[in-house]
């Protein structure tokens, strides 16, 4: 039965956040997608719907006491295993936008598996760690947390899901390094990540005389698409192909670069009004806050950001016990890397990877995952333990 005793350890500065990032995010969608469809506000609609039963769905998780989810995490955990299975095979409609096989096709509506898994295999991984505590630092317990991610990773980066496979590695290695896994490992592991990419970087090199054209044969074969290593590509060299694979990146610079110090003015955006810049009112939505907004307007977007995920991290450090943090600190990993990725590749610093602004870009599986993930962090908020010394 629900505690209303709880409330009044509710973190209402975490939420007035969270209130203040959605309604600067339904403000620059409007812009954003004005000019998408024929109806100017059909996205701001869609999305409005989301947000609401997105809300129903952060509120019922809150209500519930995260402790229980241990119980069902082996059980969830094998059901969202199938689910990125089958999503393999779904059929897709004559009018999708993608081959790739990421989404449940529902009416008009796509159902994205791998988001429902990140919160899946946090609350996993968590319950996991925190009861191996008195064997945090045997070589079994580091196997099998890597082991328990491989399987989710594999399925998710053949559909091909490049982005959110890198998104759970990140979230691996964060929730393993908080929990006490030894120190020396982990940078061992780290290491090994840094050498592949490396290496994945040197094969490419090669095959391209130094980046200067496409990939036409790899020395060594690598298990990831065409498409996905072209992007690794352009992102050193985007000037190669500036019409074709180069031609987002760089619209996305030159709108950002042209907002200038306050911006060219809220829906002036001569690029994402005029469709230079693709996709953005989703994966490109913050080109549309540098470019409109400005350089101060991009800052507020990071400032509340940073407070946000402050905010989480204070929660985690009060938590009760060490599974509430390491779920809220699942959840803080996951937001903070698909942050500096959307932006990073927005701005040119990281490769295209279709990762989404969460809370920001239009998008119905990822609003409504990433509010059920708050929803989690409420729960672990509402039921801490603080100690007063």
């Amino acid at each position: 039965m629900f505690d209303k005793k709880i409330l009044k350890n509710l973190d209402w500065v975490f939420l007035l956040l969270l209130a203040l990032l959605m309604t600067f995010s339904f403000v620059v969608l409007i812009s954003a997608s004005s000019n998408v469809v024929s109806n100017p506000f059909y996205y701001v609609q869609r999305q409005a719907i989301f947000f609401g039963i997105s809300l129903v769905s952060m509120t019922v998780v809150a209500l519930f006491n995260y402790r229980n989810l241990a119980s069902y995490s082996s059980l969830a955990y094998v059901v969202v295993l199938l689910l990125l299975l089958a999503v393999l095979f779904a059929p897709h409609p004559s009018n999708a936008s993608t081959d790739a096989n990421r989404w449940f096709y529902i009416g008009t509506y796509q159902l994205q598996p791998s988001e429902l898994a990140k919160l899946v295999f946090i609350v996993v991984l968590a319950n996991y760690l925190s009861r191996r505590q008195d064997t945090i630092h045997e070589w079994r317990t580091f196997w099998v947390s890597l082991g328990m991610a491989a399987p989710f990773m594999f399925l998710i980066l053949i559909e091909p899901d490049l982005g959110t496979t890198m998104v759970f590695g990140f979230m691996v290695v964060v929730m393993m390094w908080l929990s006490g896994i030894p120190r020396r490992r982990m940078l061992a592991m780290l290491a090994i990540i840094v050498l592949l990419v490396g290496f994945v970087f040197l094969d490419l090199w090669v095959a391209t005389d130094g980046f200067d054209h496409m990939i036409e044969e790899l020395p060594v074969p690598l298990p990831m698409h065409t498409y996905q290593l072209n992007r690794l590509i352009i992102f050193i060299n985007p000037d190669m192909d500036p019409l074709k694979e180069g031609y987002q990146i760089i619209q996305s610079k030159v709108a950002i670069g042209s907002g200038g110090m306050f911006g060219k003015g809220y829906g002036e955006g001569s690029q994402v009004q005029s469709n230079f810049v693709p996709y953005h009112h989703t994966d490109f939505i913050f080109a549309v806050v540098g470019e409109e907004l400005g350089f101060l307007g991009a800052l507020v977007v990071l400032l509340i950001y940073m407070l946000l995920l402050l905010r989480m991290m204070r929660i985690a450090n009060q938590s009760a016990d060490l599974f509430g943090s390491l779920i809220v600190s699942g959840i803080v990993a996951m937001l903070m890397f698909q942050i500096f990725v959307n932006i990073g590749m927005t701005v040119g610093i990281m490769p295209i990877t279709g990762i989404t602004m969460p809370f920001f870009s239009y998008g119905g599986s990822s609003l409504l995952f990433n509010m059920t993930a708050i929803g989690l962090i409420l729960s672990v908020n509402m039921r801490r333990e603080i100690k007063i010394f």
